[in-house]
């Protein structure tokens, strides 16, 4: 267990939200924040006692924000934005994230510029403790007043309504929260709308893309090595000298990382001196293509980072003289970073299907045609490519912007929305076709490795190999694939292959990563 988190106080990171929400790191509320918090709910009722008219305290929400609500039914109007907003659709989104919108939530909550009340705060913490998550269906925001209808469902177990997971179980909050010897919450004024107002669903899907693209990532250069040893591609076009003149960091970082899992390998020198010019663009300009999507993960990190720690609900309450009915809850400061990772990671697949294709044309010396000595009666790997070649066009579908539609809502009062929760969801999507690609990718490159034995590469590709053929045998004629895919996918979207890397490079005291390490391996 690493160190207690200080919601509200501390800064969040992609990283330290996952190990929240994972159970692997505890949060908590401070006094500071207790101090904060309550400062911040007081004025809500000095707001509602001096009948000050202020958007959502004592006014209806959107298009009746000129509605005047009496201070006896703020609590009621509280209570009813939960009920009327929850109306999301589709599949419940997981667990983790879940529970990873309430660590999110929690955390902006927690800074004081929100009017909730204190135990409102102390019960959102208990389900995030207890493990007790809310269902949230994964259809429903626009992204625009935040992401409110899966906020909503995330809420109404506050007020003993909805669902909840427990034990992999789903039941009625109702039930739970009386097992539990616990009664709803009673909503104070603006309380509704500070916890449904806000991004953390369409945060929460990119703070899981930032985690799994790094993943992704790392896996496409560790995966594309071996197949540049499996194809004989030269390794010039991974020097430093060459990308030193154009010096973009992504490239940078893979060229180098590259060049470090090739350099010295017997593969390579075998065939430094053939006739071959160069190689096709998927093998030689890897770090091109891989490069820009490393800066796009960057762009996406640094953003998404951003957005964790701010307050994205409205209105917000800066001190005893001032609320600000302003537009932070609008995604659009996501929407399109998600959005242009979207793109980026379809490149990945898109680039990688073009290798698997080129393993499979027999253009390389000692390696079959299909990667199989006997064909005819046999088909090879050929259909592999098939899956890679739907799965890159499957993405490509995926890669028109969502943040590019704006279908106005709430009677024109939300006439221009950012679509972002949609981006979110198209990015991990996009990000789980790539990681079929990648894992089929892996068995074309480890079988196209085998035809160059006796000749052996570097400590950390030849440990990729042992590791993948521990697993997944060299194939002398056609077989059923589906266990073999099931296990490639394993490896790779479990970051073991990354992780076996890593492990290498420290024992043997050999180079790994290359040059802007710092920019492109934390997050």
């Amino acid at each position: 267990m690493m160190n207690n988190f200080k919601y509200g106080i501390d800064v969040l990171q992609s990283s330290t939200a996952l190990r929240l929400a994972r159970g692997e790191q505890k949060g908590f509320l401070s006094e500071t924040t207790k101090e904060a918090v309550l400062r911040s709910a007081r004025y809500v009722r000095d707001i509602v006692a001096s009948g000050d008219t202020v958007y959502g305290v004592n006014t209806g929400f959107g298009p009746l924000c000129t509605t005047i609500i009496n201070a006896s039914d703020t609590q009621k109007l509280q209570e009813n934005i939960l009920k009327s907003h929850a109306v999301g659709v589709g599949k419940p989104i997981s667990p983790l994230l879940s529970k990873l919108m309430l660590v999110l939530k929690i955390h902006a909550l927690a800074k004081g510029f929100s009017g909730v009340q204190w135990r409102t705060m102390e019960r959102i913490l208990w389900h995030i403790d207890h493990d007790i998550i809310p269902i949230v269906p994964e259809q429903g925001s626009v992204g625009a007043s935040g992401d409110l209808a899966p906020l909503a469902h995330l809420f109404l177990p506050l007020i003993g309504l909805g669902k909840v997971w427990v034990d992999g179980e789903i039941k009625d909050a109702t039930s739970v929260l009386a097992e539990h010897q616990l009664s709803p919450i009673t909503l104070g004024a603006k309380e509704g709308l500070a916890l449904i107002n806000g991004t953390q669903f369409m945060a929460a899907h990119a703070v899981m893309a930032v985690a799994e693209l790094h993943n992704a990532l790392a896996n496409a250069d560790l995966i594309a090595a071996l197949m540049l040893e499996g194809l004989n591609a030269s390794i010039k076009p991974f020097f430093t000298e060459l990308h030193a003149l154009r010096p973009h960091p992504g490239n940078q970082f893979v060229a180098s990382t590259i060049y470090n899992l090739l350099n010295g390998s017997k593969i390579v020198e075998s065939h430094k001196n053939c006739s071959r010019v160069q190689d096709p663009y998927s093998l030689r300009c890897i770090p091109q293509i891989h490069g820009a999507s490393r800066q796009a993960w960057l762009h996406l990190r640094d953003v998404v980072e951003t957005e964790i720690n701010a307050v994205t609900d409205n209105p917000v309450i800066i001190n005893e003289n001032l609320t600000i009915s302003g537009g932070s809850f609008h995604g659009q400061p996501i929407a399109l970073p998600m959005d242009y990772a979207t793109l980026a990671t379809s490149e990945i697949g898109n680039v990688s299907d073009r290798r698997i294709y080129l393993s499979l044309e027999g253009d390389t010396i000692g390696v079959p045609k299909l990667l199989l000595r006997s064909t005819g009666l046999n088909s090879g790997f050929m259909i592999l490519q098939y899956t890679t070649a739907a799965l890159a066009s499957e993405n490509k579908g995926l890669c028109f912007p969502a943040s590019a539609d704006s279908i106005p809502t709430s009677l024109g009062q939300e006439d221009h929305v950012s679509m972002g929760s949609i981006s979110g969801r198209k990015l991990r999507q996009v990000i789980q076709n790539v990681n079929c690609i990648l894992s089929i990718e892996l068995i074309c490159a480890a079988q196209a490795f085998d035809f160059h034995r006796p000749l052996q590469s570097t400590p950390i590709i030849e440990a990729i190999h042992r590791e993948v053929r521990k697993h997944i045998p060299h194939i002398e004629a056609d077989q059923p694939m589906e266990d073999i895919l099931s296990k490639a996918q394993e490896l790779v979207s479990l970051g073991e292959l990354v992780a076996l890397a890593l492990r290498v490079a420290e024992e043997q005291g050999v180079p790994y990563y290359g040059d802007h390490v710092e920019q492109f391996n934390t997050f």
